[in-house]
């Protein structure tokens, strides 16, 4: 059983400046929303975080949300969309290319739900506990 899936998305050597920029992020958003048919619930919440500093949204949908976090001082992006219903693939690389100038973009895919999904994240270090 699939209760939904789950992209993490991260964007390396990006044009700081473009990080910077709330207009920037918004668009993504509206387009990966436009392209994939989905529903939102309200605005999405934004954060400039002041002087050089990155950009933090999130847009709740009726599928769930989609979120991102920039750090320009990195020159890195990362985003997270998941889906409770099945939903095509968004062109994640290509797009955030083309709009954030990245020149490598990494995207993990989980099945969330899915006892036997392939993306299985390792135990690290468990506070209280054993490793």
């Amino acid at each position: 059983m699939i209760v939904g899936t789950e992209w993490l998305i991260e964007a390396f050597d990006c044009k700081a400046e473009k990080l910077r920029e709330p207009s920037v992020l918004q668009d993504i958003f509206a387009r990966v929303v436009s392209d994939l048919g989905l529903k939102t619930l309200g605005e999405p919440l934004w954060h400039k975080f002041g002087g050089e500093a990155g950009v933090t949204g999130l847009l709740m949908l009726t599928e769930s949300h989609l979120a991102c976090h920039t750090y320009p001082e990195y020159q890195t992006a990362t985003f997270n969309l998941y889906c409770c219903r099945t939903r095509p693939e968004w062109d994640w690389e290509q797009n955030l290319r083309e709009i954030l100038g990245a020149n490598e973009v990494k995207i993990t895919k989980i099945e969330r739900g899915n006892p036997k999904s392939e993306t299985q994240n390792p135990k690290s270090k468990i506070v209280g506990g054993e490793v």
